[in-house]
């Protein structure tokens, strides 16, 4: 397959701002408040819940009037309201792997907002399809070797936009019942779903947005609609240690620890948020994590930094530091962005590194690299934003300048 983008359309000098707002991505809770706003009474809103669940989570309509359990008045009413749109792909880049990337504007809230940016990755596999979804418009935690890093905090995405992501990968994807993709993708036989896994571990900390990640996981893992099991959903933290044991309380997932170090002194350096939490403190919170098991392990996380955390002897103190937690260590081959001052371990060095950590009795994977060329390998989800919202702002600007322009000329 050839690398492939969408280049998005030239921005109009203002956002069309309707006074619809989307249903996708509610809570069950939030399509009752909906029903609420048109007049549905009460005792009536948990059936009509139920059917606008299913047409929108398990068949994943974009038309009111596809709804043919839900009668003709009702369906007029909430399309006076309401509508199903997703957010704008306004590029889709396509790595010769097969993994996509995604750029998605959120919808605009006001006439001076343009409507926020974000990343989301599919990876294709074998045995999976695997969504890596953001949960922040850029990020606060400035890791020194991830690209995402060197972008500032925008906003927290709501729960609403975080589920947005998934139903836009299954709707470029062919991946609802009855829908054929672009590609000619369709919902394979058996009943299984092209997207079968999903990762927080996009742009953002997702733990400094609890709230929206926590009611996006019950909207994503409700067996009536998007159907995808707690256990195939991983939440990756840099090492929020106080949200760590209410994330298993309350959300019950897979956890993958950003962790890349195993002397304070660095991982200060590479992940700064280690200064508020140590190594020592996170540790204790992955041993405590509620549900961990063997049959529940938890993900480290470890990016192989050429002559930086990449010694025999940084594998060893891995390999003790994790005694105890049932873990494995999933290791990153470092992938490369414009103006990293780090580079990738050698090969021979990170296979001697994954051998000492595996000889100790943990699995040791490495992961493959996946979409390098589109800039959507780990830490690279970023430039392709900004470049993007960079020319977009230019456009906005000028058209705003020639508006300004003319009205002084009157």
């Amino acid at each position: 397959m050839t690398l492939s983008v969408l280049e998005p359309a030239a921005p109009a000098a203002e956002p069309v701002v309707t006074s619809r707002v989307s249903l996708v991505g509610r809570t069950r809770a939030g399509l009752g408040d909906a029903l609420a706003e048109i007049g549905v009474p009460e005792k009536e809103r948990r059936m009509r819940v139920g059917q606008l669940w299913n047409w929108i989570y398990h068949y994943g309509v974009r038309d009111f009037s596809a709804m043919t359990t839900i009668g003709k008045g009702l369906r007029a009413a909430l399309d006076e309201r309401f509508t199903l749109d997703l957010p704008e792909v306004t590029a889709e880049q396509i790595s010769t792997d097969g993994t996509r990337k995604w750029l998605i504007r959120m919808a605009s809230t006001g006439p001076r907002d343009r409507g926020a940016e974000i990343e989301c990755v599919y990876i294709p596999e074998v045995d999976r399809g695997t969504l890596c979804v953001s949960s922040q418009v850029g990020c606060t935690l400035t890791c020194t070797f991830c690209h995402t890093g060197t972008q500032r905090l925008v906003r927290n995405l709501t729960c609403e936009e975080i589920v947005a992501q998934l139903m836009v990968a299954r709707d470029r994807l062919g991946d609802f019942p009855g829908r054929v993709a672009p590609g000619g993708a369709f919902v394979p036989n058996d009943g299984g779903r092209f997207v079968s896994n999903i990762v927080f571990m996009g742009m953002g900390e997702p733990l400094y947005n609890f709230d929206g990640v926590r009611d996006a996981i019950d909207v994503i893992s409700d067996n009536e609609g998007l159907s995808l099991g707690r256990r195939r959903i991983t939440v990756s933290t840099s090492g929020v240690v106080p949200q760590i044991g209410p994330l298993g309380h309350e959300m019950g997932t897979m956890l993958a620890i950003s962790l890349h170090a195993v002397r304070d002194e660095l991982r200060n350096e590479l992940v700064p948020l280690n200064k508020k939490y140590p190594i020592a403190e996170l540790l204790e919170a992955c041993r405590t994590y509620p549900g961990v098991s063997n049959a529940k392990r938890i993900t480290f996380e470890y990016v192989m930094l050429k002559g930086v955390n990449d010694s025999d002897a940084d594998a060893r103190e891995l390999v003790r530091l994790l005694k105890g937690i049932p873990a494995k260590i999933n290791l990153i081959p470092f992938n490369p962005w414009p103006g990293t001052k780090y580079e990738c371990s050698d090969w021979d060095r990170i296979e001697r590194f994954s051998e000492i950590v595996f000889r100790a009795g943990y699995a040791s994977p490495v992961r493959t690299p996946r979409g390098r060329d589109i800039l959507a390998a780990c830490g690279q989800l970023k430039s392709e934003t900004e470049k993007l919202s960079a020319r977009a702002r230019l456009m906005l600007d000028q058209d705003e300048a020639a508006a300004a322009a003319a009205v002084a000329a009157e």
